[in-house]
């Protein structure tokens, strides 16, 4: 039986530790929210009281958490993953951060524990993991990621080992500038077919298989077009990636200016209130005059 610790479990890490429970996988829990592990611990999971115990009874250690600054605590704070580590344990940081700090992260933890660590940023949301089809882009020495595969395999249908630690973390980054950028394509797109008379929720089915199909125009046009703004991702996730994009970029002096723009709409997103909510409200930013307009 596969042990899995799963540190985080917002909404990806719930499904993640959700799936691995479906699959037979003994799961232990953890995350610094009070109350947030108490649906995964009715479900079968052990509630840990600390990252240290969550990783103490497990071979393998997902983290699954919002930036690298928490990364980080989670695994070298007091009571963190890296007291209960060992080189019979292997980390697999799902997180989406940055991919120097990763490397320096990875690089530490080895040193000072001899833990393997693999970067693994994931692609396909919440409902991709609950059925086990994600999308997984890994860094990592390669016997680390060759001892992750019976882990993935429970999680994903897609995993691709890019390089040395911190090439998962920037295919990710990659992976956000096309998603962020058709999203918001999807949502003038929209607009535009409404303005025309045309119900934009057909569009999906008139285009597929021609050069602007995608899975996010197939899964959101219609979501958009019918302004259903149920949960799958939040804008304000996208913006922290994206910031980690505009950061990078000018690392390396890069100029990205259809991404830049891109960032700046999330930023008047996040500042009208909508940083929590999810991707499909993008197309808020193109309702002003909707009524008149269609």
């Amino acid at each position: 039986m596969i042990k899995v610790a799963v540190i985080g479990v917002g909404v990806m890490g719930s499904a993640i530790a959700g799936r691995l429970i479906d699959t037979g996988a003994s799961v232990s829990v953890y995350d610094a929210t009070p109350g947030k592990t108490d649906a995964l611990a009715a479900k079968g999971a052990v509630a840990a009281g600390s990252a240290k115990e969550a990783a103490a009874a497990a071979d393998y250690v997902i983290t699954s958490l919002n930036s690298a600054a928490i990364v980080e605590k989670a695994v070298f704070g007091p009571d963190g993953v890296a007291a209960a580590a060992g080189p019979d344990k292997l980390l697999v940081d799902m997180s989406s951060i940055d991919a120097a700090k990763t490397a320096e992260m990875a690089a530490r933890l080895a040193t000072e524990t001899g833990m393997g660590w693999v970067d693994a940023p994931l692609s396909g949301g919440a409902p991709a993991a609950a059925n086990g089809t994600l999308t997984l882009m890994l860094g990592g020495a390669k016997g680390d990621v060759a001892r992750a595969q019976p882990l993935l395999s429970l999680l994903s249908t897609n995993f691709n080992h890019m390089g040395a630690s911190g090439a998962g973390q920037t295919v990710k980054l990659i992976n956000q500038i096309l998603c962020a950028n058709t999203f918001m394509a999807v949502a003038e797109a929209v607009r535009f077919a409404e303005a025309h008379g045309v119900d934009a929720s057909l569009v999906p089915g008139a285009l597929a298989g021609g050069r602007a199909d995608s899975r996010i125009m197939q899964e959101y046009m219609a979501k958009m077009a019918r302004r259903d703004f149920s949960p799958t991702g939040r804008i304000d996730n996208m913006l922290k990636d994206l910031e980690t994009v505009q950061v990078a970029a000018q690392g390396k002096r890069l100029a990205l200016p259809v991404t830049s723009l891109i960032a700046d709409l999330h930023r008047m997103l996040v500042a009208g209130g909508l940083g929590a909510a999810d991707s499909a409200e993008y197309v808020r930013l193109f309702d002003f005059g909707r009524e008149t307009a269609s």
